[in-house]
């Protein structure tokens, strides 16, 4: 599959992510402007892509100003501000900045060099949670469950979650996935069903409000999911139900697995309750596909992510390190 975020020479390509399933769709991004739309409206999302799109965002910046390094920290602000939570993205505008000094050229050959690293990174910290996968479960074929989307979709290449899924399968250790769909955008439904169709992997859809009951009787076999943000003690934030998820795996002793790279631990927060929490629109609970299905005057609550406390999480996975915190 082409890579979800890419650059052709002169700006940035992105597949649509608010597209699909639908229709498979590129965009062009030539301003930081369009960039930070993207983001916010999800059509380019996922924590190891938006690492990709901070750093190629300085990369616009720097082109439209090579010689006003003050505009250019200025537009690399905005981008990292886009979205509070998913650390990648201030993270990849952080290490884009670190060549400003060395010119345009430097601060697209740094945004490239993010670009190549992250199937990498994706395929051994995944390569690394399949394994323990094989080593915490006996049932053979494995049925798996994940929450939103932790695939290529998210990523440069490969995925995180979604990586294992690969794994698995091309070993022949894969029965099935449960795929969450998943708030906001039913991010499962549409894009994790999606990619499992493109890689032949047997896959049913879960409301989010059925995945205890499915831990519960018997049909899953681990829990892996992607993060956001991994604080320095192993508090994870990931897409909002991901802690309810967590703690059914801990009340029926199912293995809970975060798989990321390391650009996703933020050793500056001691713990989950110094991450930010980004909150959606309204009318993303309000309306569904342009029609109102709540009355007019109704609030909401429309957080995009959660934190799942470090004791609920058998292990961390990175491509570098397993850091085991519950024992299943």
């Amino acid at each position: 599959m082409q890579r979800a975020i890419d650059w052709d020479g002169e700006a940035i390509v992105i597949i649509d992510q608010t597209a699909l399933p639908a229709r498979l769709t590129t965009v062009r991004l030539q301003t930081v402007e369009e960039l930070v739309d993207a983001i916010r409206s999800l059509a380019v999302r996922g924590a190891p892509a938006l690492g990709a799109a901070g750093a190629l965002g300085v990369a616009l910046a720097v082109r439209t100003t090579p010689d006003d390094h003050d505009a250019v920290r200025a537009a690399a602000a905005r981008v990292a501000a886009a979205r509070p939570t998913a650390v990648n993205l201030s993270w990849g505008v952080r290490r884009a900045l670190t060549r400003l000094p060395d010119g345009p050229d430097a601060v697209l050959a740094e945004a490239l060099a993010v670009m190549e690293e992250d199937e990498r990174v994706n395929r051994l910290a995944s390569g690394r949670a399949a394994d323990l996968v094989r080593q915490l479960c006996e049932r053979r074929p494995l049925r798996l469950l994940t929450h939103c989307n932790a695939g290529a979709l998210a990523t440069v290449g490969w995925g995180t979650a979604l990586g294992v899924v690969r794994h698995l399968a091309e070993t022949g250790d894969l029965d099935m996935v449960y795929a969450d769909e998943t708030r906001p955008l039913l991010q499962g439904s549409r894009l994790t069903a999606w990619e499992l169709k493109q890689l032949g992997v047997p896959y049913r859809i879960c409301p989010d409000s059925a995945a205890a009951s499915a831990l519960a009787t018997g049909r899953v076999d681990c829990v892996v999911v992607g993060a956001d943000r991994i604080a320095a003690n192993g508090d994870t934030a990931n897409k909002v139900g991901t802690y309810p998820l967590a703690l059914a795996a801990a009340r029926h002793q199912i293995p809970f697995l975060v798989v990321a790279p390391e650009s996703t631990v933020d050793e500056t927060l001691a713990s989950g309750d110094q991450i930010v929490i980004e909150e959606r629109d309204a009318k993303e609970v309000t309306h569904v596909a342009g029609t109102p299905v709540a009355p007019p005057d109704a609030e909401v609550y429309n957080p995009a992510f959660d934190v799942t406390p470090a004791d609920l999480i058998t292990a961390v996975v990175t491509e570098k390190r397993t850091l085991r915190f519950r024992r299943t």
